[in-house]
């Protein structure tokens, strides 16, 4: 993918975690001038600063088992990025991807179209890896900016904080669910606000519906 992408002529920064890829990149920068490699966790570095004033796109492999805490990470950049393209577990890559009323919606869902318009792009097949995982995998794009651009949302971490409040037990109702921020009379008039049934759950809502409700509840504190 390296390759492919200094191929292109573009600026190209690797952050690689581990020693051994890291080794064999640094190699690939002799041959590649607009190679920068850089040994780190990418939980820990700053985009910004590896920008420099440029816009990003991103790619990569992502580590499965975090690759929620690393779309977070780059979310806290989005301002700065134009699209992300990565290979992820597919069951996550639906759950990216995914419209209300369906089983993979969730909070992940959407803070991923908070931010981004998420694809998914190809499906790839356990085999097509050496060692094979234990799962499939997907290809995904996301393209900034997402809802947010539209919303323009005072606070974005209490927003989400608040979606994530919704989405605490989800066979319950928002209603319950928000019962340590509101009481439920003010949470149904909310909803019917909104043309929601008094018992409305999170997955039934979308991005923008969670910021009215968000919105109303708020003043309503």
């Amino acid at each position: 993918m390296t390759e492919h992408l200094l191929s292109a002529g573009a600026p190209v920064c690797a952050v690689e975690l581990d020693a051994p890829l890291a080794a064999h990149l640094q190699k690939l920068a002799k041959k590649f001038p607009n190679l920068t490699v850089v040994h780190g966790d990418i939980l820990e570095t700053d985009l910004a600063a590896l920008a420099a004033g440029r816009r990003l796109r991103l790619y990569g492999n992502l580590p499965y088992y975090i690759t929620s805490p690393i779309l977070h990470h780059f979310f806290t950049f989005a301002d700065l990025i134009d699209e992300i393209h990565i290979v992820i577990q597919e069951e996550v890559a639906l759950r990216l991807t995914a419209k209300p009323e369906t089983k993979q919606y969730g909070y992940l869902s959407v803070v991923t179209q908070l931010y981004t318009r998420p694809e998914f792009v190809l499906g790839i097949p356990r085999g097509a890896f050496s060692p094979p995982p234990e799962v499939d995998s997907a290809l995904v794009t996301l393209r900034l900016p997402g809802e947010r651009r539209k919303l323009k949302l005072q606070d974005e971490m209490d927003y989400l904080d608040f979606v994530k409040l919704c989405f605490a037990q989800k066979r319950k109702t928002l209603v319950n669910n928000l019962r340590a921020l509101a009481k439920p009379e003010f949470v149904r008039e909310a909803l019917a606000a909104q043309s929601l049934r008094a018992d409305a759950r999170a997955e039934q809502l979308s991005v923008a519906q969670f910021a009215a409700l968000h919105d109303s509840l708020t003043a309503a504190r």
